[in-house]
């Protein structure tokens, strides 16, 4: 599971993805300070079932289940990057690789189109967001016009439109389903070749909208004007708090979780930092909730990738591993997904050898081609 931190530069992605992740990153006003992208470890959160079970996990806080994501932070977007221009090819070859997008978008204005800094308001960050679905359709219909010639003289049209956009982990019944879908065929007009590259994109980066710098003056009007007119989800954030939260966390002054409403104080804090972390609670968490980092780290997996987690056990008395470790795996799985696809999720020889499924809970079996809901637990059977 890998989710894209991308958007123009200079809008706090750096930041979004230290706050998730704690890895230290360099962060700056300075454009295209991210060079190469930053790869890290953030968590999506469930419901644990320990609980449930009258048990404890180890693995779950206060009930809630941390089940690891890879997360890149993608070099800064510049209009014209299908061109080249900025870190164009590079940006736009490695948002390929991501399974979805969050789009930070600077919501007060404050960063030009080009993410240079400007005051308030000034910008409309709806523009930001014209600009990068451009960029990327625009990128993709480049790529089908280089290939275009060896595509229309392949014997299987199909095959040769999935071969030119292989990196974009979409299968080939989809392009063929989509291909027909828009009527594109080997004499496909340009106009035809990118109504089917925006669907594409579509299908293969969904994306949501984390309106970053919510806090700054301005920034919850553009955010309730734009949010009726756009059709993404959006996510009112604030990178800077996160950080701030996580890191006093860290060096032990306060108790919190990222997914919390609140945070307690541990220690005695120096009047400075005692005002800035109350300006947090009062500015962001009191008026949205949280911080909107998790909401839209958890948003992207479990609303626009439509994944589920199934706890997977081998001992169904004991709810734990061979090794007795209780609860000891929370896997995100497609919704829809089957016992047989949870076995190879867990390993490619117990798909391959796949006897039976238990349902732990009602301790009854469960077929090879029975769907899972959320949250199940589930004991797989394999030959040996």
């Amino acid at each position: 599971m890998e989710i894209a931190l991308a958007g123009k530069t200079n809008v706090g992605k750096t930041t979004f993805f230290a706050a998730s992740t704690l890895v230290d990153a360099e962060i700056s006003n300075r454009t295209f300070t991210t060079i190469k992208p930053n790869v890290g470890i953030s968590y999506v959160v469930a419901d644990c079932v320990c609980r449930e079970f009258s048990t404890d996990c180890k693995k779950c806080i206060n009930g809630k289940r941390p089940i690891p994501i890879k997360l890149v932070d993608i070099a800064g977007l510049v209009p014209d990057a299908h061109l080249g221009k900025g870190l164009g090819n590079q940006f736009l070859s490695d948002i390929m690789q991501c399974d979805a997008l969050i789009h930070v978008v600077d919501i007060s204005g404050s960063t030009d189109i080009n993410g240079n800094l400007c005051s308030a308001g000034v910008h409309n960050p709806k523009e930001d967001i014209e600009f990068f679905e451009k960029e990327i359709d625009y990128w993709l219909l480049g790529i089908l016009r280089k290939h275009w010639d060896k595509i229309r003289k392949e014997q299987n049209f199909y095959d040769g439109l999935y071969k030119a956009l292989s990196g974009l982990k979409i299968s080939e019944e989809k392009i063929k389903f989509l291909t027909e879908k828009f009527s594109v065929n080997r004499d496909a007009s340009q106009e035809d070749l990118l109504k089917l590259v925006k669907e594409i994109r579509k299908e293969t980066k969904p994306m949501i909208i984390a309106a970053n710098k919510i806090d700054i003056s301005g920034g919850e009007e553009i955010f309730n004007k734009m949010e009726k007119e756009i059709s993404y989800l959006m996510v009112p954030c604030s990178a800077d708090s996160e950080l701030a939260l996580r890191k006093a966390a860290k060096a032990g002054l306060i108790d919190y979780s990222p997914w919390a409403k609140d945070f307690s104080i541990k220690e005695s804090i120096d009047e400075r930092k005692m005002q800035a972390l109350n300006k947090i609670r009062e500015n962001i968490l009191k008026k949205h909730g949280s911080t909107g980092i998790q909401k839209c780290l958890d948003s992207t997996v479990f609303d626009l990738l439509d994944m589920i987690v199934v706890f997977p056990v081998e001992n169904i008395e004991k709810l734990s591993d061979k090794k007795g470790n209780i609860f000891p795996d929370a896997l995100l799985i497609k919704k829809g997904s089957t016992a047989l696809d949870l076995a190879y999720k867990i390993h490619e020889d117990i798909g391959k050898k796949f006897i039976a499924a238990t349902d732990v809970r009602t301790h009854k079996n469960v077929s090879a081609k029975q769907e899972l809901k959320h949250r199940d637990v589930i004991s797989i059977k394999a030959g040996r």
